[in-house]
């Protein structure tokens, strides 16, 4: 176990609806990259959780006749649910309405704020969209409508508390420019860029209670007023990690090392949660990951159109695994992605199943069929030899993509990576050798069963249950990235029974109901 930390975090959901696969892809991206670090041997944090002091969550629970506590209870643990079913290796699941675990380390971030001169009042009138918790110029609203929710804002006009986010515009622009403040992919960064060099406007952190309709976290020092929900959502990065209630706990994660969202908050992330934690005095996260959005067969995912896809219903149909690997192996890691559950059964049974799958399964039933299920004592030939050494540069590979976030590139080099094997296992021929020369099998069959020891870590990141099977069928425990080309498994050593890793999934079941 190495001495450094790694802490990376979700961003924080809204929970006025059920999770779609969009929320399931964020979950297994932020996954892929806190199970790498752990396999490197890192201290991992990643928070995740579930937004809920928002105007959206109390219209959602007055059109279910529901208080807005009783609905975020309910939809936190669906979304809870949904990241354990996932497999997201939360550290902590953080509720922004929990006032023992959220309230002290916000109502402390405003505070430090309202020290350096940051916070004030005025009246105010704007265009709020509720669907993104935000305030619009006219010139952001093509058609008078807004680009992310294409309904027409509503017209506010009150007094609240503001935060001086013009102050800080020279600091953020050399902070994005520089890559100080590291923002994938470059297009996002450039984005960010104009809108900072457009002129930075202070922007509302408050909003009354008579409008929040008393729900939400108090702003410290006036009970007539409601932190802005993102000012609060954001805090959940701190919280989340201890701030304001275990100091030595956020004193050992922040700053987060990456922050994955998705692009319809980059704003939020990239321009108002710096600039709050420049005026708190705290450091600024290193790496924002901006992922796409995902699509239905070409189509965007929209209730009216009947295709929002249950995440539940997938993992239920097709397994863990396999979504995940349709995620991270199909979507492209900083772009907009489709989804298709007939394109997700190809996958499974083309390349789950004919190369992962196939070998591991192969290489078990050979070694029980052939060596009584031992691992057999053998020297490995020149030949042998030349293969383990050329397989050293995949492993380079897929670090090299995580260590710079490219999943869906890292996935296809452990892909690439398990398809040598096979191909090693295909020109060995064993099946012959074990007739006619049983060292040299022998010796095929010992890199063999070390190699799938590698497939089984390189794929822990990604496909986490199948990289556990094919450790408990090679009977061993868990092997982390340092044990890479390392024979670890000996001669003499015992397998597992064998078992199939992904079921072919046939066509017929891929069909949606109409």
């Amino acid at each position: 176990m190495s001495n450094r930390k790694f802490y990376i975090t979700t961003a924080i959901p809204y929970v006025n609806a059920a999770p779609h696969i969009g929320h399931a892809l964020e979950f297994v991206q932020t996954d892929a990259i806190a199970r790498y670090r752990k396999a490197r041997g890192d201290g991992v944090g990643l928070v995740t959780g579930s937004d809920e002091n928002s105007l959206k969550n109390v219209h959602a629970a007055e059109a279910k006749k529901i208080t807005p506590a009783q609905l975020c209870e309910q939809n936190a643990e669906v979304f809870k649910k949904m990241g354990d079913r996932i497999g997201l290796s939360y550290t902590s699941f953080r509720r922004t309405s929990i006032q023992k675990d959220h309230w002290p380390g916000v109502h402390r971030l405003w505070e430090l704020c309202a020290k350096a001169g940051d916070v004030y009042k005025k009246k105010y009138r704007g265009l709020y969209c509720v669907g993104c918790e935000s305030f619009y110029e006219e010139s952001e609203l093509p058609d008078g409508v807004c680009p992310e929710h294409k309904t027409k804002p509503e017209t506010v006009e009150e007094e609240n508390y503001f935060f001086r986010l013009s102050k800080y515009q020279d600091r953020l622009e050399k902070l994005v420019e520089s890559g100080e403040l590291k923002i994938l992919p470059a297009t996002k960064k450039n984005e960010v860029l104009g809108f900072i060099k457009g002129g930075l406007q202070d922007f509302s952190i408050s909003r009354s209670v008579t409008r929040a309709k008393g729900w939400g976290v108090p702003v410290p020092g006036d009970d007539k007023q409601i932190m802005y929900v993102w000012f609060d959502a954001l805090g959940t990065y701190l919280t989340g990690i201890g701030y304001g209630t275990d100091e030595a706990q956020f004193n050992k994660y922040w700053p987060a090392d990456v922050h994955v969202i998705g692009k319809g908050i980059l704003r939020f992330h990239a321009v108002y949660w710096p600039a709050i934690l420049l005026s708190a005095g705290l450091a600024l996260p290193k790496t924002v990951f901006v992922h796409g959005y995902i699509t239905v067969e070409g189509q965007k995912m929209s209730k009216s159109l009947g295709n929002i896809v249950d995440p539940f219903m997938l993992i239920d149909k097709y397994g863990v695994d396999p979504l995940r690997y349709y995620f991270l192996s199909e979507v492209p890691t900083f772009d907009d992605g489709d989804f298709s559950e007939k394109l997700l059964a190809e996958k499974n049974n083309s390349e789950l199943g004919a190369n992962v799958g196939n070998l591991v399964n192969r290489t078990m039933v050979f070694l029980t069929n052939n060596f009584a299920g031992e691992i057999p004592h053998g020297e490995p030939t020149g030949e042998d030899k030349a293969f383990l050494e050329s397989q050293k540069a995949q492993y380079g590979k897929v670090a090299q993509a995580l260590d710079e976030l490219r999943l869906k590139d890292a996935l296809d080099s452990a892909m690439a990576f398990s398809s040598s094997v096979n191909k090693f296992f295909q020109d060995s021929a064993p099946w012959k050798s074990v007739k006619e020369d049983r060292a040299k099998a022998a010796a095929s069959l010992y890199v063999l069963a070390n190699q799938v020891k590698d497939v089984a870590i390189l794929m822990s990141p990604f496909l986490p249950n199948t990289s556990d099977s094919i450790f408990a069928q090679l009977g061993m425990e868990k092997k982390g990235w340092d044990d890479l080309g390392k024979l670890s498994v000996k001669p003499g050593h015992k397998i597992g029974k064998p078992q199939i890793l992904f079921a072919r999934i046939e066509r017929k079941e891929t069909q949606q109901k109409k």
